[in-house]
Formats: C-alpha cells, sequence, structure tokens
C-alpha cells in the first residue's frame, strides 16, 4: 500500500508532476489506471450526504425574466428572491439572465477546445506567474493544499485592464471577450439587486467596486479512473464579492448550506450564483458565503468557466470593510477592513484545506 511507503517525496512528485506541464489531462491522456498519490484526500469527514436529504433540498432558481421591462413590483419581487437566497443559502441559479444560448454554448466549447488543443500549443502558457496576462496551470493551490485536485484551469483578468486581443489564446479569443462583456453586465445588475437587497441605493455595490475587476477561470476535469480518492475541487468558499458560474451538463457541484451536501443538478440556460467570502464581510454576514466543491467522477471530461468579481492580486490600495449604513448599535462591524489582495493572499497561502478565511478577519 502507498500509504506504509516511507520514501514518498511529496514535495519532489508535486514538481516533477508540474514541470510535465501536461496537467491532469497529460496523465489521462498517457492513460493511467491508477491516480498518482499527490492527488488523494483524505476520507472526507463530513460526508454526510445521504441521498434523501440532498434530494430533500434544492438551492432557489430566480428567473429574471420581465426585469429589462422596469416595472417596480417585478423588481421588487426579484429583489425579495435574491435576499432571501443570499442569507439563507449564499447560492441560487438564474434563469432569462439575458446571455443569449449560443453564446454560453460558444463558451463551453470554446474553454474545452483550449484543453483539447496539441499539447504543445498549450505548455507554451503554462505558468504560475501572476504577472503574466493568461494562467494555465493544475490546481492553483499545488504547492499549499493538502492534496492535489482533479482538474486544469486557465483564467485571465478582463476587467479592469483586459489583455491585449494577441494575448489571448487563438483558439478561444473572440468568445473570451463577447462573453466576459455580457458577464460584466449582468454581474453588474445582479450587484443592483444585492444592493437593494441589502437596503442601499441600487448602485451601491458598484459604486464601491465590487464589479471593478473580473477574473474568467475556466476548469477541465477529466475523467477519473479513481474517483472515490480524489476530488476536482476542494471544499472551499470563493474570496470574491460574486461569482457567476457557467457549467456544462455534467454534474459533480455540491453546496454546504446547512452541514448537509447537497447537489446542484445542471439546467439547461441557466447560471448558478453565489456571494463570495468579500461580500459576506462587507454584508456584515447578512449574506452568507457558503462553502462548496465538485466531485471527481469517471465520467467526463466536465467543464465549468467561473466569473470571479473582484480585483484578485492585482495591486490595490483600497479598503473594505462592514458597510457604514449597515451597522449601527446592534450590529457592529464583525470583520476588520482588507484590501482585495490581502485577502486573496490569505486564500492562497492555506490553499483549498477546506476551513474558510473569513475567520482570520473577524474583529
Amino acid at each position: 500500500m502507498a500509504a506504509t511507503n516511507t520514501n514518498y517525496d511529496r514535495k519532489s512528485e508535486l514538481k516533477a508532476f508540474d514541470d510535465t506541464k501536461e496537467g491532469v489531462k497529460g496523465l489521462v491522456d498517457a492513460g493511467i489506471t491508477v491516480i498518482p498519490r499527490i492527488f488523494h484526500h483524505p476520507p472526507k469527514l463530513d460526508d454526510n450526504l445521504d441521498s434523501e436529504a440532498s434530494s430533500q433540498f434544492s438551492i432557489p432558481v430566480i428567473d429574471l425574466q420581465g426585469l429589462e421591462l422596469g416595472s417596480p413590483t417585478k423588481r421588487k419581487e426579484i429583489v425579495a428572491k435574491v435576499a432571501e437566497a443570499s442569507e439563507a443559502w449564499g447560492f441560487f441559479q438564474i434563469a432569462n439572465h439575458g446571455i443569449p444560448v449560443d453564446v454560453l454554448e460558444e463558451m463551453k466549447n470554446g474553454a474545452r477546445g483550449f484543453f483539447e488543443q496539441d499539447t504543445q500549443v498549450k505548455k507554451e502558457l503554462y505558468t504560475r506567474d501572476h504577472s503574466r496576462p493568461v494562467l494555465y496551470n493544475t490546481n492553483f493551490d499545488l504547492y499549499s493544499a493538502p492534496a492535489a485536485t482533479w482538474r486544469d484551469s486557465f483564467g485571465m483578468y478582463m476587467a479592469p485592464n483586459p489583455p491585449k486581443p494577441e494575448d489571448l489564446p487563438e483558439i478561444c479569443r473572440d468568445v473570451l471577450v463577447d462573453y466576459s462583456k455580457q458577464v460584466m453586465k449582468l454581474g453588474k445588475l445582479l450587484l443592483e439587486l444585492l444592493s437593494e437587497a441589502l437596503g442601499l441605493k441600487p448602485s451601491h455595490l458598484n459604486d464601491i467596486g465590487c464589479s471593478e475587476g473580473l477574473l474568467l477561470v475556466s476548469h477541465y476535469y477529466p475523467a477519473c479512473p479513481q474517483p472515490e480518492l480524489t476530488m476536482g475541487t476542494a471544499k472551499h468558499g470563493d474570496g470574491t464579492f460574486l461569482t457567476i458560474l457557467l457549467r456544462d451538463h455534467i454534474r459533480g457541484l455540491q453546496v454546504l448550506p446547512q452541514n448537509k451536501w447537497i447537489n446542484v443538478p445542471p439546467a439547461p440556460g441557466a447560471l448558478v450564483v453565489n456571494i463570495g467570502d468579500l461580500l459576506q464581510l462587507i454584508s456584515n454576514d447578512r449574506f452568507k458565503s457558503v462553502q462548496h466543491r465538485v466531485l471527481a467522477s469517471r465520467v467526463g471530461p466536465r467543464v465549468s468557466i467561473a466569473s470571479f468579481f473582484f480585483t484578485g492580486m492585482l495591486p490595490s490600495t483600497k479598503l473594505f470593510g462592514p458597510i457604514k449604513e449597515l451597522l449601527s448599535e446592534d450590529n457592529p462591524p464583525k470583520y476588520r477592513e482588507t484590501t482585495v489582495r490581502d485577502y486573496l493572499a490569505c486564500v492562497h497561502h492555506k490553499g483549498h484545506d477546506g476551513t474558510s478565511v473569513l475567520s482570520q478577519f473577524k474583529l
């Protein structure tokens, strides 16, 4: 058994894997039937997912149809649903969000095309250097997380300073530009609804900079020969203000809103929205950033595209703390102020180890 092998040098195995620049897909292409030990996760202690419990619950689906008509009654109704979902679940799906289905399909196909193009072309982009316009690698936290996860990713900041078009991967260049414009518009709309849900003026969250940055990250989860030993994405909360997720038809996403893992089945044309840690922090715990994960599977490849609204590792001195208008004698601030970059540095340092970084910022 591998566990009794005293010669196991995790660090050099991680480096050897990273140095191939071929990612998890490279392992699958090589025809492995046993996954390397660096991907082994300890047994999932919080796996209290019994199918009965998980099927009783489902995250809310909010239909945005009618918002564009400007009816105050309709808007109020949608804001109430957004408030309830953000306070109780931290997650919801949205239908009729305004991004055409053909753009969603093109984006998924473009992402899949990137990962499935010639390995030599991809290798040129493989890096852990955050100053590069496009970041392609396996596991942002490969060297800090307790175990590696079964996925490859590529991402780029599409705002505030988008890459030059020629720096984007040729295979999905046009759709990346088109999709990011549309998802930015949608993100700003959702932040208006979330502002109203907090009892603030619609422009509040956009005005303070919650939509200033957009990081687009595509994930590729190849079919895994031993899914019970690893994870697609380990349990974590997002270090963002807001995340909008586009995914394909393959299941795997689970959320942990009330200490029970709940499956989030794909709904055609819908997008998944979740509250990030930074929005929980500035809302002073009113909105919840909920832990979630993606299971590894024998079925694949699974593709998803996450739009992270925050400025990430970009240099910025802007401080974020609990919003003053929400505070009172009965509701004092629960968190200290932080820059987005400092918050994310904590996330990167710790990796996805199943605990929340938010606790480090509590007063």
